[in-house]
């Protein structure tokens, strides 16, 4: 019944105003629920339940899934009304207390600003309400900062540091590749092509791609895996028994600990990935095929990569300008 009474709405709001609609709105609940909504109300709980098991339909990863999960149950949590009435008002003052209170950044702002309007937008597009209150809760301006590369040097000082073969054909993968690392730790021994240097990976929402990788990380693969005396099916193991495949948490607390042995903070695995698309943009590969690459489904994210080194318009200004 909830359903049909915002299906009517949805089908006259077009020819009515605003301070009619909501008269309707309050007349047909009124007339058509309040008998039955005693019994049939969906729990905010359940509300989320549903959109969650959405996302994992969709393609989400569970670390993804978890995070809209974590966001949303804290706002339900502390926005105490049931979801049909949540207001634009409580949702603004949601966000402002939320930051106010954890003292965080506009960027952790907005990312919560985004998880719960994609949950508010499911709703909508699912009717279970007739307005998404985020609608008007635009995206949070926030300062763009250059981020930083790692440098030729650096990569050569990380290797030098490798004590294992498995660290060294770690950095080289990350490196020449610019592959997620969850895409690296879900990698097989069998999905390694070395004859044409290649190999297949499943990013985002499963979607399937190619990337490559340069000789010095196919020798480096190589000799890692003829070294290994398991028969763990995985690319990337942990090193002691009983040799379990490498977990995301495992990849990225090596890279940090790399780092701080050549005293470079932030050592981390997507800035490999952010890396090696600077390193293509810098030697004229086309913005397109970065992005095939990197298994962006919009160009604009790749973009942003594209923006990374600030040398490239230095020396563009000089060539055609100065």
């Amino acid at each position: 019944m909830e359903e049909k009474v915002v299906a009517i709405l949805n089908e006259m709001s077009e020819f009515l105003s605003v301070s009619q609609m909501k008269k309707l709105q309050e007349v047909m609940l009124k007339v058509f629920l309040e008998k039955t909504e005693e019994k049939k109300l969906i729990s905010n709980e359940e509300y989320l339940k549903m959109f969650l098991e959405a996302k994992a339909i969709e393609g989400c990863s569970a670390r993804t899934t978890q995070y809209y999960r974590v966001t949303i149950a804290h706002m339900l949590k502390n926005v105490k009304s049931p979801i049909r009435k949540i207001t634009t008002e409580d949702m603004r003052s949601y966000l402002s207390d939320y930051q106010k209170i954890n003292n965080c950044s506009k960027v952790t702002v907005d990312n919560i600003r985004r998880n719960i309007s994609s949950f508010f937008s499911w709703l909508e597009e699912e009717n279970y309400i007739l307005k998404s209150p985020m609608r008007r809760i635009h995206k949070i301006k926030t300062i763009k900062q250059v981020k930083e590369v790692i440098s030729d040097e650096d990569i050569e000082r990380l290797r030098d540091r490798c004590s294992c073969k498995r660290d060294l054909a770690m950095i080289d993968l990350l490196y020449s590749t610019g592959i997620r690392v969850g895409e690296l730790v879900n990698l097989n021994i069998k999905d390694i092509d070395f004859e044409s240097r290649e190999c297949v990976v499943f990013g985002k929402g499963g979607k399937e791609r190619k990337v490559y990788f340069d000789a010095k990380a196919k020798l480096h693969l190589q000799n890692y895996i003829a070294y290994r005396t398991d028969t763990n099916p995985a690319l990337f193991v942990t090193l002691d028994a009983p040799y379990d495949r490498l977990k995301i948490s495992g990849v990225e607390i090596r890279m940090r600990e790399l780092g701080r042995s050549i005293n470079v903070s932030k050592i981390h695995p997507h800035k490999f990935r952010r890396t090696m698309a600077t390193r293509a943009i810098d030697k004229g590969m086309p913005i397109e095929q970065v992005q095939r690459l990197l298994g962006h489904s919009q160009i604009d994210t790749t973009m942003q990569y594209a923006m990374v080194n600030q040398s490239n318009v230095k020396s563009s200004h000089r060539k055609y300008i100065s």
